[in-house]
């Protein structure tokens, strides 16, 4: 199937493998739009899951972050049985569904929302799983103050690549620092990094979007990204600082930098307050990459069709 991801219709996606899947978003030219959400806090609109009000709103790609492989948990979810529940989602959505996985240490138990559970690690078992629940998409990345390096998310690349072969798509690279205080600004990827990952296996490097982390300037993204597409991987800008929750005017610059910038995926985070962005910024974002046409087409497309 030759097709661009934001054309095809829910019982054409399902039937892409990740080779195709990946071709399908390459052949949109940076107008995809993956959203990400919280998957176990209380959800904005009370009885539907945010990952549902986050494709209503034109999202192309869903990211579900804290969600553990080995307790299954997200919050409005129709009841069904725990490892059913991606397929459930993707059934009410009609979209590709990722998810966060961190090469992170396991700490003493705490009430944070971050804070690292064992169905979360970046580890071949977990990505086993999770790929056995119907995910198409294993973010390898660091949430925040989890302490996750570049070199932890090479290992859990390799890992979890020779786990499940080219059955899975790989993204790498973080929003933020993740509690790394020598990989901040800049230092959260640079040329070297970037090969390391690829050639690691992951199939799509993340770089945040330009004025998002100090020092990550239009230009400099740009130079990544280019340098991204010559080892033959596909790029994501993410928005991981809150910004997602920011003004109109800065969400459609944030846009606009990063198709600038040239990539071929657009992240937007799940913090406009907590769980999800805001609405009206996932579309306005959408609507800055690709006009009304197709945030249109998407948020009003059939999960029936």
């Amino acid at each position: 199937m030759n097709k661009r991801l934001m054309s095809l219709s829910f019982s054409e996606i399902e039937k892409l493998n990740a080779r195709q899947l990946l071709q399908a978003i390459s052949l949109c030219e940076g107008r995809i739009l993956a959203g990400e959400c919280v998957c176990s806090t209380a959800p904005l609109l009370n009885d539907i899951t945010n990952a549902e009000v986050v494709a209503s709103m034109s999202a192309d790609i869903l990211i579900l972050n804290v969600f553990d492989v080995d307790k299954p948990y997200i919050a409005a979810l129709p009841e069904c049985e725990k490892i059913d529940s991606i397929k459930v989602l993707k059934k009410l959505t009609g979209r590709p569904i990722g998810i966060n996985l961190e090469p992170a240490e396991l700490k003493e138990a705490t009430e944070q929302l971050w804070s690292m559970t064992k169905g979360r690690l970046a580890s071949a078992e977990n990505a086993r799983k999770a790929k056995q629940m119907g995910v198409d998409i294993i973010v390898l990345t660091g949430n925040p103050g989890n302490q996750v390096s570049n070199e932890a998310i090479v290992s859990s690349i390799k890992e979890i690549r020779k786990e499940l072969g080219e059955d899975i798509i790989l993204i790498a690279g973080k929003m933020h620092a993740s509690g790394m205080a020598k990989e901040a600004g800049e230092a959260i990827i640079n040329k070297d990094t970037v090969k390391a990952f690829a050639e690691a296996g992951a199939d799509v490097i993340m770089i945040p979007a330009p004025g998002t982390i100090p020092g990550i300037t239009v230009e400099y993204a740009h130079e990544l990204i280019s340098y991204i597409h010559s080892l033959n991987r596909l790029s994501l800008t993410a928005i991981g600082t809150s910004q997602e929750g920011a003004d109109l005017q800065t969400i459609r610059q944030i846009a606009l930098n990063c198709k600038m910038a040239g990539t071929d995926i657009h992240h937007i985070g799940d913090s406009g307050y907590v769980g999800m962005a805001l609405p009206e910024n996932i579309m306005a974002y959408s609507i800055a990459i690709r006009g009304v046409r197709h945030t249109y087409r998407k948020m009003g497309q059939s999960i029936n069709r």
